[in-house]
């Protein structure tokens, strides 16, 4: 069996997108997906079956929710050893101990692509933030103190850019790859 990692978009948020994650884990037990654990409540989701692809699962989860909780909610689903083989390609000014830094990866939801959100972003604020492009994923790390001044900030939300992507800090990314086993520091 493969192990994977559903990523699920805008979900738990000042009440909005309301998502129970003992249900979520529920259902995709339900789907025939084993080992399925949850972490925190904003949709992070690591689970193992067979015979799939990313693409199927995506839809097939995204399905489900709509089924079972109602919103439409963007499903970005990786291969575990897909995030690994990206995160062992990290920067290295990402996922540091700098506590004035704040380290994010930026997952491009398909049919999107890194490179057109970095172009449609533009360029990151010298001095506050820093990105780097990895397959269809984006490191971006910023100053935590002086954030709100970040070009990148101000954008990921932006209509027409926020609904294409998800995000997920280092140290969810950390949690996330210690439960499917892997010990690996990320960063």
């Amino acid at each position: 069996m493969k192990r994977y990692i559903a990523l699920l978009r805008g979900i738990n948020i000042s009440g909005r997108n309301k998502i129970p994650m003992p249900e979520l884990k529920a259902y995709l037990t339900e789907l025939g997906y084993s080992g399925v654990q949850t972490y925190l409540n904003s949709g992070n989701v690591a689970f193992s079956v067979d015979g799939e692809n990313e693409n199927t699962l995506s839809v097939t989860i995204r399905d489900m929710i709509q089924k079972r909780f109602g919103p439409d909610i963007p499903v970005y689903v990786i291969l575990q050893e897909k995030l690994e083989e990206i995160l062992s390609k990290a920067p290295d000014w990402w996922g540091t101990s700098d506590k004035g830094r704040y380290d994010n990866l930026i997952f491009v939801l398909s049919p999107a692509t890194a490179e057109s959100i970095a172009e449609k972003i533009g360029e990151p604020t010298k001095e506050l933030e820093q990105i780097r492009i990895c397959d269809n994923t984006i490191f971006w790390s910023f100053d935590r103190t002086n954030y709100a001044k970040a070009n990148w900030w101000k954008k990921t939300a932006a209509k027409g850019i926020g609904e294409l992507l998800t995000i997920r800090t280092a140290n969810t990314l950390r949690k996330l790859l210690q439960m499917t086993g892997i010990e690996r520091t990320v960063g």
